[in-house]
């Protein structure tokens, strides 16, 4: 396992060297995310009952940081060594498709954490949620953070250049995780948009991990879980299968 914890020591190294714009500018962004929402529509949205608007956001907050950011380690640092070329000093060395894989989702959902303890840690001081289930929202934070992470790693593998991994993130990321329920519960919406909502798997991460701080949510806890569960088990196979075959990675 020793290309394993090398190759992970130097994902870990990859960000935190610039941590400054890994960690410190999504935290920003929450930040002032919450700032505007929070003033705009704290009078205006309903959410759980006896939950503080502002509360109710943070968690939402917290939760997108760290899947963003999970997504982010991953494309980005294979997108780099494919177009720098030095993709092949990782396919060179005795790393088995399983070390591979593991490290580089991993060292992602670590730095997916380190936001999310981030973002937790200055919004505090707007409004301090409860935490019913801290088990639950720690399940929901790495199990959200791993998918998007192997997400990150197919987007990767499949893009050949910054623009194609820039598609996939504002067109599929982006809408996906903005109209999760971040800032708002489905329940306030028309019946159609609340299916709607149902159809998108980054909701369930979402409202689960809210379920862990206010043990209310939009759906079962149950079914949030066995959806990101499941949505994991199906990136991985897809994505140990790319990588043993070497799609787009040799050449």
């Amino acid at each position: 396992m020793g290309g394993f914890y090398t190759l992970f020591y130097k994902e870990i190294l990859r960000f935190w060297r610039v941590a400054f714009q890994t960690v410190a500018a999504p935290v920003l962004t929450a930040l002032l995310y919450l700032m505007i929402f929070s003033h705009a529509l704290s009078r205006h949205v309903d959410v759980f009952p006896g939950v503080g608007y502002t509360a109710f956001l943070i968690p939402g907050l917290v939760m997108m940081s760290m899947l963003q950011n999970a997504f982010a380690n991953t494309s980005s640092s294979l997108i780099q060594s494919k177009i720098t070329g030095n993709i092949v000093f990782l396919l060179l060395p005795p790393l088995s498709h399983l070390e591979f894989f593991t490290a580089y989702v991993l060292a992602a959902v670590v730095r997916g954490l380190v936001v999310g303890v981030g973002v937790f840690a200055v919004t505090l001081w707007f409004d301090l949620p409860a935490l019913s289930h801290p088990l639950w929202a720690l399940a929901f934070a790495v199990l959200g953070c791993a998918v998007l992470a192997t997400l990150g790693l197919i987007a990767g593998i499949w893009a050949d250049k910054f623009d194609q991994l820039a598609a996939f993130q504002n067109f599929l990321i982006m809408p996906l995780t903005f109209l999760s329920g971040v800032f708002y519960s489905i329940h306030t919406l028309p019946s159609f948009w609340r299916g709607l909502s149902h159809a998108n798997p980054v909701f369930y991460m979402i409202d689960g991990f809210r379920y862990g701080f206010f043990g209310q949510s939009d759906a079962p806890p149950l079914l949030s879980l066995a959806v990101v569960s499941g949505g994991l088990l199906v990136l991985m196979a897809l994505a140990l299968r790319l990588l043993r075959a070497g799609y787009k990675l040799r050449h």
